[in-house]
């Protein structure tokens, strides 16, 4: 299938429910959402305007509403759900697994989380509890709580008894655990050797022991890397004193690697992860106007760089020609170091031992670019304004600006990293400061001593 085939496929069922929407044919809805998997609805309700959602949500089978949520975005799911009673939200979550109705207590105000976890059977309500225990963005919120655990000295006659009588295993099992008789962590017993090998082994002959247990406070950042590197279907958790507490499923670190894609690609403009496209015009306001905002200072700032030097562009009109070329060249090469800088911490691999190194390369390549793209800017300036002393003055301040930008865009996200502030959200705007700054100050100074 190509590429505008899948577009296809992916954009009918939303154009089939549009049409639906318009003319007012209720059962023709209905049957389109109960067809879908949960996820696709979840897609469709993403993709609709907020007065069409309410429209559509109460139609979906009440029996695929909770699994519909679980794949929601934190934003959109908030606003279905303040719609939606206390015995919808129990009748819901009751069928979800303890980590997806974890995911969504916690976008409920805590009182009706409290009445919704009343609600349910002990045993249930202690294992999401568990998890409401922990940090959303840690091991212990990330994990699932259904496990299946195994002793080492048991045959895999034993096991597969045991299998038979659980009767159904907890979604994306691959593995079983082992533990010793104080149910502490000692290795992994894949589904494929209880199959396949001789009923009369032990599974202390069969385990394999290269699976580490993951830390129940190990970020989820930390659990999806170790799953990467790792090539991990599923992990067993474990507390301080390696008594397994839960697993990590591959569908779960699926989300992460997503939502940290999302959030790195938004927060460079000030937008959280969860952003919903079609949210209300009120709220769309009040969440990028404190951006704006910052960035308005920022912009004031260069402003008055520029406004200290108003004598000398008066003289030289040329200048304010030329002023955004500088700003532009340093932003972009800026641009192209700090995202470098903001991956590297993300796959964990900046570290205080090749920071130097990585700053120098960087100012070497800014300072090599700097040098080349400064005599091609300079040959141009020279011939559009037919001066040469102004096209050495361009050269001058491109490769200080290039230089500048590199400087920043490394050490900008270490030391935001370092007083605990998120690189992405705020690197790219201190850097668009600097690199203005900078070049403005550079170009315009320069001008100022020799030319004007």
């Amino acid at each position: 299938m190509s590429e505008l085939d899948e577009q296809h496929a992916i954009n009918l069922p939303l154009e089939t429910l549009s049409e639906a929407l318009k003319s007012g044919r209720f059962v023709r809805m209905r049957r389109l959402l109960a067809s879908l998997h949960p996820a696709e609805t979840a897609h469709l309700l993403e993709s609709l305007p907020p007065n069409e959602r309410k429209i559509c949500w109460p139609i979906i089978p009440p029996d695929l509403r909770g699994e519909v949520l679980s794949y929601i975005g934190d934003d959109v799911r908030s606003g279905l759900m303040t719609d939606m009673d206390t015995a919808d939200l129990i009748s819901a979550t009751e069928d979800l697994d303890a980590d997806d109705v974890a995911d969504i207590l916690q976008d409920l105000p805590e009182h009706v989380m409290r009445e919704v976890l009343r609600a349910m059977d002990d045993q249930h309500r202690r294992r999401i509890e568990s998890i409401l225990a922990h940090e959303e963005d840690t091991a212990g919120g990330l994990m699932n709580t259904d496990v299946v655990t195994v002793r080492s000295d048991i045959t895999l006659e034993v096991v597969l008894r045991y299998l038979r009588m659980l009767g159904d295993l907890p979604d994306n099992t691959d593995s079983l655990y082992v533990v010793d008789h104080e149910d502490k962590y000692l290795g992994t017993l894949p589904l494929s050797k209880v199959v396949s090998r001789s009923r009369s082994l032990t599974v202390s002959n069969v385990m394999s022991n290269q699976i580490k247990a993951i830390p129940i406070l190990m970020s989820e950042s930390d659990v999806a890397h170790r799953f990467e590197k790792h090539d991990l279907m599923s992990a067993p958790v474990v507390d301080k004193d390696n008594h397994i507490v839960g697993r990590i499923t591959i569908d779960d670190v699926v989300d992460v690697i997503r939502d940290e894609a999302e959030h790195s690609m938004l927060s460079m403009a000030g937008l959280g992860e969860d952003e919903d496209t079609f949210a209300p015009v009120k709220k769309s306001i009040h969440r990028r106007s404190l951006w704006l905002g910052v960035n308005l200072l920022t912009a004031f700032l260069a402003s008055w760089v520029i406004g200290l030097f108003d004598t000398t562009i008066e003289k030289q009109v040329a200048l304010a020609i030329l002023m955004p070329i500088v700003a532009s060249m340093g932003g972009v090469a800026g641009s192209q170091t700090l995202t470098l800088v903001i991956r590297s911490m993300a796959l964990g691999q900046l570290n205080d031992k090749n920071q130097r190194w990585l700053l120098r390369k960087e100012l070497a390549v800014g300072a090599s670019n700097g040098f080349i793209w400064a005599i091609a800017i300079a040959i141009v300036t020279i011939f559009w304004f037919g001066s040469i002393s102004l096209g050495v003055l361009m050269g001058s301040a491109i490769i200080i600006n290039l230089v500048a930008a590199a400087l920043a865009g490394v050490t900008i996200p270490i030391m935001l990293k370092r007083f605990g502030i998120d690189p992405a959200l705020s690197g790219g705007v201190l850097l668009t400061t600097v690199t203005d700054v900078v070049g403005f100050m550079a170009f315009l100074g320069f001008a100022t001593l020799f030319i004007v």
